[in-house]
């Protein structure tokens, strides 16, 4: 069996509850949900824009604490409090995902830990 490797770093916002920020299993990366907190715990409350920036930034840090590029994402998740912001989310998503474009689902939430606008979580795979 393979073995669980838990993922820390300080270059993203601390876990604010009882959870990694990222679990190894074999040659699979799975992060907890990202959500705009900067990497000291302050939180962006700019736009839906910057708020997405600031989580793919949090996403890509935990990543390479791992040992892998936000390029061997295969699989995100997209929280977000409004659809119809989801375009704006996209021009920003796209800025991260342009060449790998890994699967993604997108789902509309009542509500956000910290009354947050996005959260975003991924499964990547590294090849070994």
């Amino acid at each position: 069996m393979a073995e669980k490797k838990i993922i820390q770093t300080d270059e993203a916002p601390q876990a604010i509850g009882p959870y990694s920020q990222a679990v190894k299993m074999g040659p699979f990366v799975y992060t907890s949900g990202q959500i705009p907190l900067t990497k000291d715990g302050s939180l962006i409350e700019g736009d839906v824009q910057a708020q997405t920036k600031q989580v793919l930034e949090n996403v890509t840090a935990v990543l390479k604490a791992a040992g892998c590029e936000i390029s061997d994402v295969i699989k995100t998740t997209v929280f977000i409090d409004d659809m119809s912001e989801f375009q704006l989310v996209n021009e920003v998503y796209e800025r991260y995902f342009a060449d790998t474009k890994p699967a993604r689902s997108c789902v509309e939430v009542a509500g956000l830990p910290k009354q947050v606008k996005v959260e975003i979580e991924c499964i990547a795979y590294l090849s070994e």
